[in-house]
């Protein structure tokens, strides 16, 4: 958070932006909720959602069922959960079976292990042993995100993504280090082992990946569920 880059002071006008270069889904993280713990952007969010017609996924500092409701009420298709998930693993099943399809469980790894509040908080479980706990209550999809390569344009952890995308049922998106044309290209070959979409962020407000390349890069590749 003290080393964080403002790329627009209208997020609604960017999301908009985006969806005029053809974006067909939106993936927004309130950054403050994640620290504090609670939604903080709320308002925010739903002036973003009720600007674009596309789908929106949020994740940051969903910690309870309100929250949830309260942002799929809002038009947000997919919550993601990912501390509340480790701290709480009964509150992220129950989530699951109320919002069948509607819940996206975060796992943010450093060095294999998962860190939650923030990225603040480092634990001693796995990325594939969070996966798995939770891969079998209904899960829309698991976004997968390898915290050093997140922002820093070093290129996607390949290897990890396939091993995690193999290990689980659920589809994984792929998150972290997505810097240009030749990322989403290293990713595509992973369809076959799960990985069903990817991430990305920086690289896109930097001009260093052009969103309508990388779309037309990512449907030829036909990223689609593991049957």
């Amino acid at each position: 958070m003290s080393k964080e880059t403002v790329y627009s002071d209208s997020p609604v006008d960017m999301a908009v932006h985006w969806v005029e270069c053809g974006a067909e889904r939106l993936h927004l993280v309130d950054l403050d909720g994640a620290v504090e713990g609670r939604p903080v952007n709320r308002d925010l969010v739903k002036d973003i959602v009720g600007s674009v017609p596309v789908p929106v996924e949020l994740g940051g500092g969903i910690r309870d069922m309100k929250t949830i409701e309260t942002y799929l009420s809002a038009g947000v298709r997919w919550a993601i959960l990912g501390t509340v998930a480790y701290k709480d693993p009964a509150f992220a099943a129950s989530a699951c079976e109320r919002f069948p399809g509607q819940v996206i469980l975060g796992v943010d790894a450093r060095d294999n292990r998962v860190a939650v509040e923030g990225w603040r908080e480092e634990t001693s479980m796995t990325a594939s042993e969070m996966a798995k706990q939770f891969e079998s209550m209904g899960l829309a999809a698991i976004v997968y995100t390898d915290i050093h390569r997140d922002g820093m344009s070093t290129g996607p952890n390949v290897e990890a993504t396939r091993a995690l995308a193999r290990s689980v049922s659920v589809g994984v998106i792929a998150s972290g280090g997505i810097s240009g044309l030749d990322d989403v290209l290293s990713l595509l070959p992973l369809a076959k082992d799960g990985v069903i979409g990817m991430i990305t962020g920086r690289a896109l407000y930097e001009g260093r990946l052009d969103l309508k390349q990388a779309l037309a890069l990512s449907k030829s590749g036909n990223f689609q569920k593991k049957s």
